[in-house]
């Protein structure tokens, strides 16, 4: 009789696959939750607080200005040199930043991931949340630099958002590769710095791509970064600055294939994650 009082529990097979995406939804709270942990992490239990976040980006941007701008003498397409490298300094900070974190978002939270069952995607979206933040405080810089200059953005400024998105998306893509294949192979943890060092070097950062030879223009687009620094560039500097179109419509090709690829990929995986971490 008092078997027969226990309530009935009944496990549906494939439920976590069919309904996954409803329960990103569901699970929101964690990730705002995690995302505003990292925030508070960040900007509290640090010596300097927010003027990290400041004085990164404004360091790289005086060492740039200085290399380019004053010894190599390179065009700064008719607005002051700091401008044009902050302007790019902005997106490649992002991505450099939510490339790192989110790579080892996963290993961090591993006593979460291997205790409760909750879409694995929250963690490393989570990781580009905070970065966001930091992208937000570094553009107080780049305001900044607009009031020493008299400087005033034109009405492309209102593209920006776009390319925000853009560079979210470039962020996301990359970052959830790094972070599955970290789980899985945990060399790639001495791998992420060197991609982010080099792809300073490679991606125009601290110079304008319009100088980028015609005939090599294209090819130089295959790095995704460079359209989203462009279009960057674009909404921001106004004036001599130009978009180029084929460049820019491959690196947001390759974003797009990027992106679905590392979903597709961390979510083949995503069910090992427990077992492996």
């Amino acid at each position: 009789m008092r078997d027969r009082m226990q309530p009935e529990l009944v496990i549906e097979a494939g439920r976590t696959e069919k309904h996954y995406w409803q329960d990103l939804w569901r699970y929101r709270e964690l990730f705002y939750f995690l995302a505003w942990r990292d925030i508070l992490v960040r900007y509290k239990q640090t010596a300097i607080g927010v003027a990290w976040a400041l004085l990164q980006p404004f360091l790289t941007m005086v060492v740039l200005t200085v290399v380019f701008g004053k010894l190599a003498k390179l065009p700064s397409e008719g607005v002051p040199y700091p401008i044009l490298v902050f302007s790019a300094m902005l997106p490649w900070q992002f991505f450099a930043n939510s490339l790192s974190a989110c790579s080892s978002s996963l290993i961090t939270n591993a006593n979460l991931i291997s205790k409760v069952y909750f879409p694995r995607l929250i963690v490393p979206a989570s990781a580009v949340v905070v970065s966001f933040v930091d992208f937000l405080v570094a553009g107080i810089i780049l305001l900044g630099l607009m009031a020493w200059y008299n400087f005033v953005p034109t009405w492309r400024i209102v593209f920006l958002p776009l390319f925000i998105a853009i560079a979210a998306a470039a962020s996301m893509g990359a970052g959830l590769w790094l972070a599955a294949l970290n789980v899985e192979y945990r060399d790639f943890r001495y791998l992420v710095p060197f991609i982010v060092q080099f792809g300073l070097y490679i991606s125009p950062v601290g110079f304008s791509s319009n100088i980028v030879p015609e005939q090599w223009r294209l090819l130089y687009s295959f790095n995704p970064i460079v359209g989203v620094i462009d279009g960057f560039r674009w909404a921001i500097l106004g004036g001599e600055s130009q978009l180029y179109l084929p460049g820019f419509a491959l690196s947001s090709g390759l974003l797009l294939l990027l992106l679905g690829s590392s979903i597709w990929y961390f979510r083949k995986v995503e069910k090992t994650f427990a077992d492996r971490i």
